[in-house]
């Protein structure tokens, strides 16, 4: 079975990815693929725009295949850091596209599976949308861009979903800015089929299918907390400010970020507030140089090892404080790459 199908349907190029059982996970062959036939359309005059989907109810795309990395990694092969230059790559390609690029969303989307629709120029979610950056508690940072639209969140948000991985309902990614568009999944083939086989404009026929939540965004109504919290200036700061409050939020969110890596939290602290002053294609090649540098490290295997496939949950991280995670130890992952920073393409 071909892990993603491509089809021309009508005005459109239409990508499955097409891995149900695996929740969708993107493997090298898939971003490979992806990367030649977005070239192809974009250079097809007959291609007006190009939709992605996922196989199945469960998700639209859970992430990267985190086993492959783990064991390429383990292994010492290149095969982890080949995959992550090509998955930038593309998600520059997809930021860069000409073209509508639409992603119909609904089910699980995370990791790799933003890579791979938030940077299109449409996302519409379904109401079974469960978005999240959960990569602080598998010894990595958000990558896949996160460093340029996580800090383009509302307030201080970004900052709250990149450190704790918390995840959004489809009301809360609208607000966020993660979808652009709200249409029932019910409705994700009929709007699918006008898409392809009519000649209203795109926002048209976004328009005739997108609905409006009538109830106010949780994420919302939380705001003002979040941002009195994670505006602070250091992560120090955030665990002292969340440790001298006292309600129920407070006091779940520091015990979610005692879970997490340490070495990832001081990475993608930083990797928030200088990403608010990157472009997009700065973004991707500093995660690529934070990619390198925790491919060579310890947290990203325990974290895989204790979350994914004991399923022990009880990573032993190194360091296992914030305190014990210096500014040097910092420093060295986002210091310039020996071979040069990576050629987006």
């Amino acid at each position: 079975m071909d892990e993603v199908l491509f089809e021309r349907q009508g005005r459109a190029g239409i990508i499955t990815l097409n891995r149900p059982k695996a929740l969708n996970a993107l493997t090298l062959p898939m971003v490979d693929a992806m990367t030649a036939q977005l070239k192809v359309w974009r250079d097809d005059r007959a291609v007006e725009m190009v939709i992605v989907k996922g196989a199945g109810e469960r998700a639209f795309c859970a992430g990267g295949d985190i086993r492959a990395l783990y064991d390429s990694g383990k292994a010492g092969t290149p095969y982890v850091i080949d995959f992550y230059a090509r998955e930038y790559r593309l998600n520059t390609l997809i930021k860069r596209y000409s073209k509508p690029y639409i992603a119909l969303i609904n089910g699980i989307v995370m990791g790799g599976g933003v890579g791979v629709s938030v940077h299109g120029s449409v996302r519409v979610c379904g109401e079974g949308t469960m978005f999240a950056m959960p990569e602080t508690g598998i010894g990595l940072f958000p990558d896949v861009g996160g460093t340029y639209f996580l800090p383009r969140c509302p307030g201080e948000t970004g900052m709250y979903l990149a450190l704790t991985g918390a995840r959004l309902d489809v009301t809360d990614a609208r607000y966020a800015g993660i979808a652009t568009h709200v249409v029932p999944h019910a409705q994700h083939a009929s709007l699918l089929d006008a898409l392809c086989n009519t000649t209203d404009p795109l926002e048209k026929v976004l328009s005739r299918h997108a609905v409006f939540a009538q109830d106010k965004p949780k994420l919302e109504g939380i705001r003002p907390v979040i941002d009195a919290h994670f505006a602070g200036s250091s992560l120090e700061a955030i665990f002292a400010s969340l440790a001298a409050g006292s309600t129920l939020f407070e006091e779940q969110t520091l015990r979610t970020l005692k879970t997490k890596s340490p070495t990832s939290l001081k990475v993608a602290f930083r990797q928030v507030r200088e990403g608010a002053k990157l472009g997009f294609e700065d973004c991707m090649r500093l995660e690529f140089r934070l990619t390198s540098r925790f491919m060579r490290g310890n947290d990203f295997y325990e974290g895989v090892r204790a979350v994914i496939l004991d399923k022990d949950n009880t990573p032993r991280w190194n360091p296992p404080t914030i305190g014990e995670v210096g500014v040097a130890d910092v420093d060295r992952y986002f210091a310039p790459l020996e071979g040069g920073d990576l050629e987006l393409g």
